[in-house]
C-alpha cells in the first residue's frame, strides 16, 4: 500500500522532526495514562490496550494532518525561511553574552544601590524602621 504525501520531497525535515516530536508527546501522554490505569484496574486489556489504541489514532492524525495542503505548505515554507536564516559565530555569541551578562550585572547594582538610597533617606526621615 503506496501512502500519498502531499508535496512529497518538499519540507521533509519539518514534517519529520515536527511528527516526531508530536508522538513523542503523544506518547508520554499515552504512557501517562497507561500507568494510571495499571493503577485502577486489573485488567490488561483495559491498560495496555486504551492508551495504544488512543496512540495509533494520534499517530494516524498526524500523518492526516500533516498533508493537509494548508499545514504542509506552511511546513515547507517555513523549512525553506529557515534555510536561509544565518546563525552567529562562535564569537559573536561569546561576545553578546559578556555583554548581556555586564549589563545585567551593571543594572543589578545600579538598581541596588538606589534601593539602598531610597532606605537610607527613607530611615532618616523616619518612614522606615
Amino acid at each position: 500500500m503506496q501512502l500519498y504525501l502531499y508535496k512529497k520531497g518538499q519540507g521533509y525535515y519539518t514534517r519529520l522532526w515536527g511528527a516526531i516530536a508530536c508522538f513523542a508527546l503523544a506518547a508520554i501522554g499515552c504512557y501517562r495514562m497507561y500507568q494510571i490505569l495499571t493503577g485502577t484496574t486489573n485488567n490488561p486489556w483495559v491498560y495496555t490496550i486504551i492508551p495504544a489504541a488512543i496512540l495509533a489514532v494520534i499517530t494516524f492524525c498526524i500523518y492526516w494532518l500533516q498533508n493537509r495542503p494548508k499545514v504542509a505548505d506552511f511546513l515547507i515554507t517555513a523549512e525553506s525561511e529557515l534555510k536561509k536564516v544565518t546563525w552567529s559565530s562562535k564569537d559573536q555569541i561569546i561576545t553578546s553574552t559578556i555583554v548581556v551578562l555586564a549589563v545585567v550585572v551593571i543594572l543589578a547594582l545600579l538598581l541596588g544601590g538606589i534601593d539602598v538610597l531610597f532606605r537610607l533617606v527613607f530611615t532618616v526621615i523616619g518612614l522606615y524602621n
